[in-house]
């Protein structure tokens, strides 16, 4: 009965020390300054500029791109403003609907599917060069309520561009900051 008991504390303190030597190995990914004191991630991606996507006024992809773009924005600086932009990130996406089920009384879809296919581009301000490119790509169902329901339909397309486009800004994040702290 000791010697388990000795054991199992010997196991403790073996696994105590170990947690201990690899403890200082570790660093947040969004720490505010890295071990040699270089910007940390959060101050790499102030300095990401996200400019307009080009999309014609009014049309309902110019809408989904201000979205991204919002989107984006919010995800980088969060509420922070007044960074000089090192980079800048050029976004172009296109968009597609296609119907998964129809109503045989009516013929019209009942559920559809939407989806954006974006590439972006990080160019590098002070020598305007492209240092990473990308694609990503969102799909999300929809279903719309009713023949008859006009408003209901044009509210689930909505709906769809916007969780469609808060997916694509979460995925373009996310590669934006595995290259800023990793290189690649």
């Amino acid at each position: 009965m000791l010697s388990a008991r000795i054991r199992i504390a010997a196991r403790f303190v073996a696994v105590a020390a170990l947690a201990a030597l690899t403890a200082g190995c570790f660093q947040p990914m969004y720490a505010e300054r890295t071990l040699d004191g270089s910007p940390g991630l959060r101050e790499k991606l102030l300095g990401v500029e996200v400019p307009p996507v080009d999309k014609p006024n009014a049309s309902r992809e110019a809408r989904v791109g201000v979205e991204v773009r919002n989107a984006l924005a919010f995800k980088l600086y969060g509420t922070a403003t007044g960074m000089p932009p090192t980079h800048r990130l050029v976004l172009r996406f296109f968009t597609s609907r296609s119907s998964l089920m129809i109503d045989p009384t009516t013929a019209l879809p009942t559920s559809e599917n939407y989806g954006i296919d974006a590439q972006f581009n990080l160019v590098e301000i002070a020598s305007n060069k492209s240092v990473m490119t990308g694609t990503t790509f969102s799909r999300v169902s929809y279903d719309m309520p009713g023949s008859y329901q006009r408003f209901a339909r044009q509210r689930a397309l909505r709906d769809a561009e916007d969780r469609a486009a808060q997916e694509i800004a979460d995925n373009i994040q996310t590669r934006l900051a595995s290259f800023f702290s990793s290189g690649t």
